[in-house]
């Protein structure tokens, strides 16, 4: 039975922050910054190298599309846009239940096991694209055959299935150890993670390329092969580095676990996860609303088809999608620490989305000058990522409790997929080099972003004061701005 916790340590300022003036948190004798940075020399590089290894291996294919893959597997028509489709169908169908599942198993033995599973896929999609599985002893083993389209179909759909718990079960468990008020930084470190996935990826496309042939193989299963090798050593070391939730974390000592859950609202996982607050949830529109992280996903898997329309070699393809993510990493992380510091939210998301605006309208209505549109596509990094990992942190943060986090974090990285669906059909080869349909798509994607996050915030408001009317913020948290 947990204890009984005093008011003050739920109790929140007008701005929604900790109160840390509880006598417990006060009589410790444990050094608060000293503990904070053992959590995050703990927990974020791990989680943070697990996430380049799972976005490497999702978004590796729009890498090899621009070698010769489509020729090699003859792809034809939309072909290669479903290729890309049908791994976000089983990433949305299973982000909820991955995260209840993660709070039952423990996030050490759900995410390793998660990784070890589309390493695998990746290495069947490099060395043969058709997989059988076949039962034997309870067991599935993964037997490559031959090259072909169809096969591509089922690694990709695997390979969502494998990766569904990596993203929203990270956020889950950071959003646990951490305060709001300290939160955005460590959620942007993780993030950033993606950002360098995205510009290695293409450091690491274009060395690959150079060994297209090497051992009767080509460049583009080489780098299906070599992430894969990769992303399975990376799952057998998660098992023992990555932490659980503060109640479980070994490397604490038993007044440490305790001060850390008591500095972040006492927040216990002793509550088990039903259908019924997978309802209750969605009948909060704050809720629903949460959902608007949608155009990233775009940006990311057609920043080198849109530059190879340049017509650079895949090589020099490969390379130029290199700063657009490095512009991207430098302003996340310093809006970050900005807004962590004024303790606001919204100022950040609407910078990063008018950005985004300014640089798809670059795209949009300058041709023919590569200086424009490059400076038009490290603009849409830039507002993209800043925006989204606000966003989510805003969310996610406002939320309360286990329950509340693991539903709301997959729900939100979930409603994502749903943007990456609508990407690959918006990015249409019919449609190089000028892409006005995908552009307009990501245009509009941005401005429901924008109305949703409005409209949060609109509701947030509405909440807070609702609570300080009825003197119910010593009870409830407040939402923050």
């Amino acid at each position: 039975m947990a204890e009984q916790k005093p008011d003050g340590l739920i109790a929140r300022d007008s701005r929604g922050d900790d109160n840390l003036s509880s006598s417990a948190l006060q009589m410790s004798t444990i050094n608060e910054k000293a503990l904070v940075r053992k959590i995050d020399r703990r927990l974020l590089p791990i989680l943070s190298i697990i996430y380049v290894a799972a976005f490497l291996d999702r978004v590796n294919i729009s890498n090899a599309l621009t070698m010769s893959l489509p020729k090699d597997l003859k792809l034809v028509g939309n072909q290669r846009n479903i290729a890309l489709c049908i791994f976000f169908v089983p990433y949305i169908l299973f982000e909820i239940p991955s995260n209840i599942f993660m709070k039952r198993f423990k996030p050490h033995v759900w995410l390793s096991g998660c990784i070890l599973g589309f390493g695998i896929v990746m290495l069947a999609q490099g060395f043969g694209m058709r997989i059988f599985l076949v039962e034997l002893s309870d067991y599935f083993l993964i037997q490559i055959l031959v090259k072909s389209y169809s096969g591509l179909l089922a690694t990709r759909f695997f390979l969502g299935f494998c990766e569904t718990g990596i993203f929203p079960g990270s956020f889950y468990l950071i959003s646990i150890w951490y305060k709001r008020e300290e939160s955005l930084q460590r959620f942007t470190v993780y993030w950033c993670s993606v950002i360098v996935a995205g510009a290695f990826g293409g450091l690491l496309a274009s060395a690959i390329q150079k060994m297209d042939g090497l051992r009767g193989l080509h460049n583009w299963q080489w780098i299906f092969i070599l992430e894969g090798v990769l992303t399975i050593l990376i799952g057998f070391s998660a098992f023992f580095l990555v932490t659980d939730f503060p109640e479980d974390a070994k490397w604490l000592t038993e007044e440490e676990r305790k001060f850390v859950i008591d500095r972040v609202g006492g927040i216990e996982k002793d509550q088990t996860i039903t259908g019924t607050d997978v309802l209750n949830f969605f009948k909060s529109l704050k809720n629903i609303l949460g959902g608007v992280s949608v155009p990233v996903y775009s940006f990311a898997y057609f920043t080198p088809t849109i530059i190879r329309t340049y017509g650079y070699s895949v090589v020099q393809t490969q390379l130029r999608t290199v700063p657009p993510f490095a512009a991207g990493l430098g302003l996340c992380l310093i809006a970050a620490y900005v807004s962590d510091r004024l303790q606001l939210r919204w100022p950040f998301v609407t910078f990063g989305l008018i950005l985004a605006i300014i640089g798809l309208a670059i795209l949009m209505t300058i041709h023919h000058s590569f200086s424009a549109e490059y400076a038009g596509i490290c603009l849409v990094a830039m507002g993209l990522f800043t925006a989204g990992i606000t966003i989510l942190c805003w969310f996610v943060m406002n939320l309360q409790g286990h329950v509340e986090r693991a539903i709301g974090t997959a729900w939100m990285v979930g409603s994502g997929g749903c943007g990456g669906i609508i990407a690959t059909f918006s990015f249409l080869a019919t449609d190089a080099p000028f892409y006005h349909t995908g552009y307009s798509i990501c245009i509009g994607a941005i401005c429901i972003a924008a109305a949703c996050s409005i409209l949060y915030g609109v509701l947030a408001v509405y909440h807070n004061r609702t609570l300080r009317e009825s003197d119910g913020e010593k009870k409830a948290r407040l939402y923050s701005l």
